[in-house]
């Protein structure tokens, strides 16, 4: 099959312009240009179309990569977030377990004073009852040494 520009350079020197002459053509040769014409605009028409789906897929894998982005966008902040909620989780027990513990310490050293308190209430009680019994023997004492025996 012959193509255009083939018959372009065979009618060339037989005419003036770079369009063939329609006068002294063929029926089969204005039929077989008109094939080739054909052929011609369907090879453009195919690369044309073959351009549009490469730019369609290529917008397509656009769409595709920035809707992937916008994902791990989301779930980069959806985990910061849930981060941020388990940090103050933890950081709330652990002033609750603070409060526990200051709490403990503070009835530990109430209970260390009272003890206290009750140590010394019994030293004082007990030096009281020395002193008591003291005064009594000294008592006795000079009762026996004066001489006066009551009965």
């Amino acid at each position: 099959m012959a193509t255009p520009r083939s018959l372009y350079r065979t009618l060339r020197p037989f005419s003036t312009t770079t369009r063939p002459s329609r006068h002294f053509s063929d029926p089969k040769e204005e039929a077989k240009l008109a094939a080739l014409r054909r052929y011609y605009n369907l090879l453009v028409l195919r690369r044309d179309y073959a351009k549009h789906v490469k730019e369609v897929r290529v917008k397509s894998i656009m769409e595709v990569e920035l809707m992937r982005l916008e994902m791990l966008r989301v779930d980069e902040a959806r985990k910061e977030a849930q981060n941020e909620q388990t940090r103050r989780l933890k950081a709330e027990a652990a002033r609750v377990r603070a409060q526990k513990r200051e709490a403990a310490k503070h009835e530990t050293e109430q209970a260390l004073l009272k003890q206290k308190a009750e140590k010394l209430e019994n030293l004082k009680k007990k030096e009281m009852l020395r002193e008591e019994k003291k005064r009594e023997k000294n008592g006795l004492l000079r009762q026996s040494s004066s001489g006066i025996k009551e009965p």
